[in-house]
């Protein structure tokens, strides 16, 4: 808040009460406990929450006859703020909104302050027009220009590296390799990577791809499950960015022929992010996959994962059976082991032998044994789970079956007593029987060890600014043929439907239009998106489903003997995550197949 007179400021109040902001008596009163607390009257104002800066930063503006502009929810061009260096914007609380011939248009905080002006206009070389902001709205542009992550690689590297810089980068990463706990050190590129990684965390990435192109290098993040682009540098940076990757994940610098896998552990900020490597040859180079392993902020608990209703009531009474197996699936990335760990968490506790067999080690939890499968020394899935068969467990967790061999001994535990927790890859939770049956398993075994199946999605969750709206004929017609059959109609009883379904109320089935959500498009929420939940189908393998396996039946009639049983399929479960306001019909369609048995 810039400095005013007694004149200003008696204008500032005046303007208050005019714009309906204050009445006068109570800024009379609010005077006084500003002075009996010490604290400028404005700055007083707005901690009470009297009336916010970017109002009092208007009635300023127009007062001191500055055109004033609001930043609070404005997204600026990454071109348009490379008009004016991030040091220069900090330092003068200025950010470039444009230019009009030769003039940069900037919005200040001091935009009254003319010797300011003339001082950043002799800075920058050229002339300004200047508009006034509020200090909210200013840092909002300031803390876009972290978003023009492939500006500051790019100053941080130059923008090319001869053959000798390259070599000289990797001898000296080479030597001074010692602490893997940080990558920030004295290197050009370790600052680069240092800046990918830290972006990539702040926005919550689950995988950086570093993909080799003819003649530049592109760097996408995946963010809520969609990868998006956020650079392209020049292709000279490509041998020492691979190299200072390799030399942390301990891989061989001077292997470009086959695949490697490795993986290493950063800090960004407080948090240590574990890193999965995955590097290949392609036609152009040599492409990197970083898979992040980020523990912070992530629940275990089941209700927030987006368990609700017959699914959460399901695996809670599966879990009570002191023995056989509950199977997870669904594709790569769809959260199976974070399903696996609160399943996990719900039961752990000191009277019951817990052991895991994972590749890798996702988690760490304590109170629980947990095992690093390493092929390279022989310790696969099925060496592992005969080890841990020794071990006296009550819980076997294998991460995945993946074979014939782990799924025989998987069965064989749950056989002898033992609770055993797994995945597979399959598209739906009534695929993992009979993709049981193709790994050999006999259907008698599976019909008597499987007793809870679960398949899942992922997607992204509408952000806390979403808009209300009424959905069109073609958003209501999919909501209908989707959970129409589930939905309360005017003779059942609401509360009794939607507390069954998981949710406080539901609308009725048959309307012609449904309350749902959108989010708005922002910084820090794409899309109007920002974090992920899942959708989930559940069931119990009962007398009629166990009849299906001996008879070797398919997917679709498991499928459909789980929907008569009361299973809510995951494209219903996402129907009535979007009548919460939870997600979107779009972003439900994107991920959970139609299902024609519903």
């Amino acid at each position: 808040m810039s400095v005013l007179s007694a004149a200003n400021q008696k204008k500032v109040e005046t303007g208050l009460v005019s714009e309906g902001y204050l009445k006068a008596e109570k800024i009379a009163e609010l005077k006084e406990k500003a002075r009996l607390a010490s604290t400028p009257f404005f700055s007083f104002l707005i901690n009470e929450g009297q009336v916010s800066g970017e109002a009092l930063t208007k009635i300023i503006a127009k007062i001191n006859h500055i055109p004033y502009v609001n930043l609070s929810e404005s997204r600026i061009d990454k071109e348009v703020l490379r008009l004016l260096p991030k040091e220069v914007a900090t330092r003068y609380m200025a950010v470039p909104l444009g230019q009009i011939k030769n003039r940069l248009v900037v919005a200040m905080l001091d935009a009254d302050n003319i010797q300011a002006v003339d001082y950043l206009s002799k800075r920058i070389g050229r002339p300004l027009k200047v508009y006034t902001a509020s200090e909210e709205g200013i840092q909002t542009v300031l803390s876009q220009y972290g978003e023009d992550v492939e500006a500051d690689v790019t100053r941080t590297i130059g923008s090319t590296l001869t053959d000798e810089e390259h070599q000289e980068i990797v001898e000296k990463d080479t030597k001074k390799h010692k602490d893997i706990k940080t990558i920030v050190e004295d290197s050009p590129i370790s600052k680069a990577l240092a800046t990918i990684l830290e972006y990539a965390a702040n926005h919550r990435a689950s995988d950086i791809h570093i993909e080799p192109l003819e003649k530049e290098l592109k760097i996408r993040c995946r963010i809520d499950g969609v990868l998006r682009e956020i650079m392209k540098l020049p292709k000279s940076t490509e041998p020492p960015l691979v190299s200072r990757i390799k030399i942390l994940s301990n891989l061989k610098i001077d292997e470009h022929r086959i695949p490697q896998d490795g993986g290493f552990t950063v800090l960004v900020g407080a948090n240590p992010i574990d890193l999965r490597i995955a590097i290949s040859p392609v036609v152009w180079g040599e492409q990197v996959v970083i898979r992040l392993l980020d523990k912070s902020g992530t629940s275990l608990l089941l209700e927030d994962m987006g368990y609700y209703g017959r699914a959460l009531k399901t695996i809670r009474k599966a879990l009570e059976i002191p023995s056989g197996m509950i199977l997870t699936s669904g594709p790569t990335g769809s959260g199976k082991s974070t399903s696996l760990y609160a399943l996990i968490q719900e039961i752990k506790n000191d009277s019951i032998n817990i052991v895991t067999l994972e590749d890798p080690v996702e988690y760490k939890m304590s109170g629980i044994n947990q095992i690093q499968v390493n092929p390279q020394v022989g310790l696969t899935f099925a060496t592992g789970l005969r080890s841990i068969l020794r071990q006296d467990p009550d819980v076997v967790m294998v991460g995945e079956i993946r074979d014939k061999e782990t799924a025989q001994l998987a069965v064989q535990a749950a056989l002898t007593g033992h609770l055993v927790f797994s995945t597979l890859h399959t598209n739906s939770a009534a695929g993992i029987l009979p993709r049981l049956l193709d790994m050999g398993i006999e259907p008698f075994l599976i019909a008597s060890t499987v007793h809870t199946v679960i398949g899942q999605r992922l997607v992204r969750r509408l952000a806390d600014n979403k808009q209300p709206y009424q959905s069109d004929i073609a958003e209501t017609e999919a909501l209908l043929d989707g959970i129409g059959k589930i939905l309360p109609t005017a003779k059942d009883d609401p509360k009794k439907i939607a507390e069954d379904l998981g949710y406080s109320d539901l609308p009725q089935s048959g309307q012609n239009a449904y309350t749902l959500f959108k989010g708005q498009d922002t910084l820090d929420t794409p899309g109007g998106y920002k974090g992920r939940m899942g959708l989930y189908e559940v069931f119990n393998i009962d007398e009629k489903i166990q009849q299906l396996i001996l008879k070797h039946s398919t997917s679709s009639e498991i499928q459909r003997a789980a929907i008569q049983q009361g299973m809510v399929t995951m494209r219903q479960d996402g129907y009535l995550k979007t009548l919460a306001g939870l997600t979107t019909i779009t972003e439900v369609n994107r991920v959970a197949a139609s299902d024609n048995s519903a």
